[in-house]
């Protein structure tokens, strides 16, 4: 079963809550006033759901990793400019 947060615990933990995501559990459903409104997922989960529905979305993953391993980077400077 989902384990269910509230979104004043998750604004006062959220750095705990994100390590449990990480650390376990794949994804934590946040309710307002006992109604669901939202959840804190996992990237590798969020990137299976998108995967299920955007068979580009996976292409260009696996692209971008294989371009990070071969050291194609950009700094902060390079992609944003001097802010």
């Amino acid at each position: 079963m989902a384990k269910i947060v509230s979104a004043s615990v998750l604004r006062n933990h959220l750095a705990d809550t994100l390590d449990e995501v990480g650390e376990g559990e794949k994804f934590l459903l946040v309710a307002r006033n006992k109604e669901l409104v939202s959840a804190v997922v996992d990237i590798d989960f969020f990137e299976d759901l998108l995967a299920a529905h955007a068979k580009e979305y996976v292409q260009s993953i696996r692209e971008a990793r294989k371009q990070y391993r071969q050291g194609q980077t950009l700094s902060h400077t390079q992609v944003f400019g001097k802010l």
